[in-house]
């Protein structure tokens, strides 16, 4: 599994990643540039973008956006009430956009920051409510822009002119996404042998609308109380897997609990009533992603607290793991929210699966290979090579990434986590579990800071595997939890403002995009080696018969509570 030095750039591709990278300013200033014409120079008043006020009534708000910054979640507000009609906007590709338009509008920012309280007061974000108030106020009644229109339809800016009154706006009505959708006697019928009991229907037209929370996950009200509205507007297939899961495992007071409703609307074409999504209770505190760190930063938590949400959430673990074939691929702090009572529910059965800086380094070995392998923008000789070895592990692994329809019968999605014995599932479930226990007991978001794409709202001082307040038995625990644990790309590459620098020449100014790029580059080929070699060896053990599956000797889930239960109670009896 080696790579020639003439195949990396086929396998690694920076500037999916590294689409925003820009020289930094003091690098602009050394560069000799020819002046721009008066026709492209922004002192020309017809460049210039006259104003970023929001107007005093606006149209139209914006709840947030995706972690690339091309899709943003519009909110009308020419409406009394609504119901959740998720007519995102997408605006051109960012990193094609003019420089010029990039840094008046704060392009690159939006690249990396995706909730509404920070995006708010971007010069993007304002450019688009005004494009869309100019859009909405040339009609005689605004409202006709949902009239008839599929769920999960878009509103598609071709342009991102200067001048609202230039840009171009469209509807694109999403009758594929109609075409995907089940209807409930369709699913009953797939489910048959495992659910008998399903949750009431409500029609979409019986949800107000009140925000977006992020890409599939709305806020809404029924009959005066708030709940979470689960949908999605592509890829069904796991919303879809998601339900069945959520209806098949049994009750444990940290694990979400089934789903309320069944959300149903009428197609546009057949006036078939499908399965647009389904209703959870609504935790109002949030995630424990942004929760802890404030928590931590105001002096309220104890402890007590985080000894308390460490044994609940090994506790759920532990409960998921007696389920025949169920793994939890997506373990971190977005997905673990607190509940009225002070009490931690684990969320979203997706199966989907975390990010390499989070995931364990077994299942990053499988997803590298994954990646090379779906790669249409490689050579055909390398990602056959890639393919044959998925083969090996998954036989029929292609029809796990085919298409976006929910067929039936499935057992997921996730090639990584299948390939794997449920011991190693196991394993890797308690490396992330460690993660999450340094996140809890150290006050922060994660592990490492942001590189690329997602930035927090309180970002690591101090990053793992460091310890400033953890005690010494549970740092002895999570550091047996994370056996293995290797530097991610953020030990190399971090953001400053929006450039992505050398960690190294931080805030020096000295680093340049060739160099990131270059660091990535060699970050990414050492780390498919690397992989290669494991992947070799455990293909080897499995064969000799003598195979380690708990190959860095992490404990398992269960020692992992009780160390935790018994931490809890020499906590107690100290405080007693």
């Amino acid at each position: 599994m080696e790579l020639s030095e003439e195949s990396i750039h086929d396998v690694i591709h920076p500037t999916a990643a590294f689409g925003t990278q820009q020289p930094s300013r003091a690098q602009r200033q050394n560069v000799e540039e020819d002046p721009p014409s008066w026709e492209s120079s922004l002192l020309n008043p017809k460049n210039r973008i006259d104003s970023l006020e929001i107007p005093d009534s606006p149209l139209w708000t914006i709840d947030g956006c995706t972690a690339y910054g091309a899709q943003l979640y519009a909110t009308p507000l020419f409406f009394k009430s609504m119901p959740p009609l998720r007519m995102d906007v997408y605006i051109p590709e960012p990193t094609k956009l003019p420089l010029a338009v990039r840094e008046v509008l704060d392009v690159d920012v939006v690249f990396h920051t995706r909730d509404k309280h920070r995006i708010s007061w971007l010069g993007l974000t304002r450019h688009i409510v005004r494009i869309l108030h100019f859009w909405a106020k040339q009609m005689e009644d605004p409202r006709e822009i949902y009239h008839n229109m599929p769920f999960g339809s878009r509103i598609l800016l071709r342009n991102l002119p200067m001048n609202i009154a230039d840009a171009v706006v469209m509807t694109v009505p999403a009758h594929h996404l109609e075409a995907q959708l089940h209807t409930l006697p369709s699913l009953q019928q797939c489910w048959a042998a495992e659910i008998k009991d399903y949750p009431p229907t409500l029609d979409l037209g019986e949800l107000t609308y009140i925000s977006q929370i992020h890409d599939s996950v709305s806020l809404v009200m029924i009959n005066n109380k708030p709940w979470i509205f689960k949908a999605l507007t592509s890829d069904s297939k796991y919303l879809y897997h998601e339900l069945r899961k959520l209806l098949t495992i049994p009750p444990h007071p940290n694990v979400m609990s089934r789903p309320a409703h069944l959300i149903t609307k009428k197609c546009s074409f057949g006036e078939k009533a499908v399965v647009l999504g389904f209703t959870l209770e609504y935790h109002v505190h949030g995630s424990l992603r942004d929760l802890i760190p404030f928590l931590r930063l105001h002096g309220r938590v104890s402890l007590q607290q985080q000894t308390k949400w460490s044994v609940q959430l090994a506790s759920a673990l532990v409960h998921l793991r007696t389920i025949p074939g169920m793994f939890y691929p997506d373990l971190r702090l977005d997905n673990i929210v607190l509940s009225a009572s002070d009490d931690i529910v684990m969320v979203d059965f997706e199966q989907r699966g975390v990010w390499c800086e989070f995931a364990a380094p077994e299942i990053n070995a499988i997803e590298y290979v994954r990646m090379i392998a779906v790669d249409k923008e490689i050579s055909p000789a390398i990602s056959d090579k890639y393919s044959k070895i998925l083969e090996a592990m998954v036989p029929g692994w292609e029809f796990m990434t085919e298409g976006e329809d929910y067929i039936w019968p499935n057992t997921g999605y996730n090639i990584a986590w299948t390939a794997l014995t449920p011991t190693e599932q196991e394993a890797c479930e308690v490396y992330m579990l460690g993660r999450v226990l340094w996140c809890i007991f150290e006050g922060k978001s994660a592990p490492q800071r942001g590189a690329v794409w997602l930035s927090y709202r309180f970002e690591p001082v101090v990053e793992f595997p460091g310890f400033t307040s953890t005690p010494g038995p549970i740092r002895d625990l999570i550091r047996r939890c994370t056996s293995g644990a290797q530097p991610g790309l953020s030990s190399l590459i971090v953001r400053e403002g929006n450039q992505l620098v050398l960690r190294r020449l931080e805030h020096t100014g000295l680093s340049t995009p060739e160099q990131v790029q270059e660091t990535a580059k060699q970050f990414w080929s050492q780390e498919v080696e690397a992989s290669g070699h494991w992947l070799a060896a455990r293909a080897e053990g499995i064969a000799k018969g003598d195979w380690n599956e708990n190959y860095y000797n992490r404990p398992m889930l269960k020692a992992v509570l009780a160390e935790l239960e018994t931490y809890a109670r020499t906590l107690a009896d100290g405080a007693s």
